[in-house]
């Protein structure tokens, strides 16, 4: 991404996992068929909640591999490249262990089901 993106108090700025195309068997899934990943890398955060006077940190950090819910948040377009903004509630998990292909968005999860 070319833009800086900042999102505001405790969203978060999601670049979704791709996933593999084939599973077990060879058989290729088309787009149309597939749904979207609930995996992402957090690629920016916000400043953090504001409650009682105070700006509470988020507990996400860049660079987490995170879980989230099926209809969480806003899918836009930034450089062409679409990601995803969910407020912090809406992430359901931080996925410890990530391997560093998947990191920079490499398929992953090829024969495993």
């Amino acid at each position: 991404m070319s833009q800086k993106f900042t999102p505001l108090y405790d969203r978060v700025l999601i670049r979704r996992v791709r996933e593999a195309e084939t599973v077990r068997g060879g058989i290729i899934i088309p787009d149309s068929a597939k749904e979207k990943p609930q995996e992402g890398i957090i690629i920016a955060v916000g400043t953090g909640r504001y409650e009682k006077g105070q700006t509470v940190p988020l507990a996400v950090k860049e660079g987490d591999r995170v879980l989230f819910g099926k209809y969480a948040g806003s899918e836009i377009k930034i450089d062409g490249e679409e990601v995803l903004i969910v407020k912090e509630e809406e992430i359901l998990g931080i996925l410890a262990g990530a391997s560093k292909g998947a990191e920079k968005g490499e398929k992953v999860g090829a024969g495993k089901r």
